[in-house]
């Protein structure tokens, strides 16, 4: 297949087609099946930390959405400042924050998704934010805590590399990665999630963008990297749960 026919093909994948060629009445939701968890589980005595809440956001800038829309930029050189474990709160709360839950398998959180179906798990390689230790991370969204996953020596260098090469990814006081596990999409749509899936992404990272904005910050998208290896990293299978999106973030400068 040459690069023409190729470009023809993934171009299909934009329209909204798929509709037209599946049966939605097939899907895990018309045929009574529960929906997956809204988030992935944990053991009970897992070591994790309580993040301040929305109610202490309110210190951390009065930064207009005018200013903020205006300024946005890609950055991709970090001052050495780690963020306080406040802004890196806002950050989550405003990338998958819950608002509101009508439901025990449904969430309305600070971003939308199709179907509100929420199909992503956010990691973290943290660098430096006070009062946690360098390693990966992950945020519960649901009780809005950080579970710490795993430490181990070199992890910046891991990163570097699974980003091909984009140093600067692994630079900033803390690098954002996005799981997606599509059966929580799939159970609603089918195949038809596969569309929605990366439109959802760019909701999170843009909500990323605007948030880091608003607190002095910056951060830049990442969507190029070496699948199995950004997987691997994280610990994930990378079939029922991989990485689809990333972008490093910290104080402006370096």
């Amino acid at each position: 297949m040459n690069a023409d026919e190729l470009a023809r093909m993934h171009r299909e994948f934009l329209k909204d087609t798929i509709r037209l060629q599946f049966d939605f009445s097939t899907t895990g939701q018309s045929r009574g099946l529960p929906p997956p968890p809204l988030q992935k589980p944990y053991p009970a005595d897992a070591p994790t930390v309580a993040l301040p809440g929305p109610e202490h956001f309110g210190a951390l800038g009065a930064a207009t959405l005018l200013s903020v829309l205006a300024s946005r930029r890609s950055v991709r050189r970090f001052a050495a400042a780690p963020l306080s474990l406040e802004e890196l709160a806002f950050l989550l709360w405003a990338t998958q924050g819950v608002v509101a839950q009508p439901g025990p398998a449904v969430t309305l959180r600070t971003v939308p998704s199709a179907g509100a179906r929420h199909a992503f798990e956010t990691y973290l390689y943290v660098r430096r934010v006070e009062g946690l230790v360098e390693g990966i991370w992950r945020y519960m969204p649901l009780e809005h805590r950080l579970l710490f996953e795993f430490a181990e020596p070199g992890l910046g260098a891991r990163v570097a590399e699974a980003c091909l090469g984009q140093r600067f990814a692994a630079q900033g006081a803390a690098t954002f990665f996005w799981s997606v596990l599509p059966a929580r999409m799939e159970w609603r749509y089918g195949p038809a999630a596969h569309r929605v899936l990366p439109l959802d992404a760019g909701h999170v990272c843009q909500n990323l963008y605007l948030a880091a904005e608003a607190i002095g910050c910056g951060a830049c998208a990442v969507g190029a990297y070496d699948q199995e290896a950004l997987d691997a990293l994280l610990r994930i299978d990378g079939e029922e749960e991989f990485v689809l999106y990333l972008a490093p973030v910290g104080k402006k400068g370096g």
